[in-house]
């Protein structure tokens, strides 16, 4: 008997999404604060936002954002405000550029999507124009694993980068948190004046004999702010720009580095790897005389304080 085949047409086409009733939400993320990240934090928000409000067929829900890595999600307030609104059924629809920016941790980005797929939301990838609901739990497992691989892989190159340009004597400075500096147009650090007033004072305090906490009271009494505009100083930022080599002009490059691709975590830089010290990088706000003094007083006061943490381990 011979077989025979018969072909069953499609009854339903299916409906693009741009088509359908839905309530769509973006996320963006961008891993550091520099300057040029922020802008494109920026861009990345605002291009969202109109285009889900462009389509009459969709409902604008929110864009969620986060300055923050991609491997843990408690650091990322907007991506966890994002997926408790769609346990919250406020959601239908998640647009994204790539995986790698939902999450870069396989895993993690994998058990979320399948999580939301069992509520029926969906996670629209731009680059490649795929809808986790219409595609299979294996091809999310590998999409994910490749975007994590391209991940690291851009790190890497990322790395290369820096070390390239740090012997070729170049640097990135995040100056917007950076006390007395800003930068100027040609890149390089200028001195903001009345933040400079600030930080002689401090090491002035210092030289006189005045700890960090000493100092802490000092300021806030004073009512000076810190260069966020808080009124509250810490102790550790005190303490930290005592000893930051950018007050003598000079800049030193990978004082820190990362030690796991997907955690994140950094470690100072003993000796691990090369590192450069850039002399008369930019204009210094304190001289060297005065710096290398207040190193001084500061090696001389953990000294004593060495033998007294000995004896509280014995």
């Amino acid at each position: 008997m011979s077989r025979k085949v018969t072909k069953i047409p499609q009854i339903q086409q299916d409906i693009p999404i741009e088509a359908r009733q839905l309530r769509v939400a973006a996320y963006c993320r961008v891993s550091t604060r520099h300057e040029e990240q922020y802008h494109s934090l920026e861009a990345q928000i605002s291009y969202y936002t109109n285009y889900i409000q462009r389509n009459p067929n969709w409902k604008f829900v929110a864009v969620y954002s986060n300055i923050a890595s991609g491997t843990r999600t408690a650091n990322r307030p907007g991506y966890q405000k994002l997926m408790g609104d769609c346990t919250k059924r406020k959601v239908d629809l998640i647009l994204v550029k790539s995986l790698s920016r939902f999450g870069r941790d396989t895993l993690e980005t994998i058990r979320q999507i399948r999580r939301l797929k069992r509520i029926n939301v969906g996670v629209y990838i731009e680059n490649g124009g795929l809808n986790t609901l219409n595609i299979s739990d294996s091809m999310i497992d590998q999409l994910a694993a490749l975007d994590q691989a391209e991940s690291q892989f851009r790190s890497e190159n990322i790395k290369f980068g820096i070390c390239h340009r740090m012997r070729s004597g170049k640097t990135v400075l995040n100056h917007t948190q950076f006390l007395g500096y800003t930068k100027g147009s040609d890149g390089i650090l200028q001195i903001v004046s009345e933040e400079a007033e600030i930080v002689r004072k401090i090491f002035d305090l210092y030289i006189q004999g005045n700890g960090v906490r000493k100092i802490k009271r000092y300021l806030e009494e004073h009512g000076i702010k810190t260069v966020t505009g808080k009124t509250e100083w810490s102790t550790s930022t005190i303490d930290r720009m005592l000893s930051n080599e950018k007050y003598v002009g000079e800049v030193r490059m990978q004082k820190t580095f990362t030690t796991d691709f997907l955690t994140g975590r950094r470690k100072k830089n003993i000796g691990q790897l090369e590192s450069h010290l850039m002399e008369n990088a930019h204009e210094p706000i304190i001289d060297r005389e005065t710096f290398e003094l207040v190193q001084k007083m500061k090696g001389q006061i953990k000294k004593q304080k060495a033998p007294f943490n000995e004896h509280k381990q014995s």
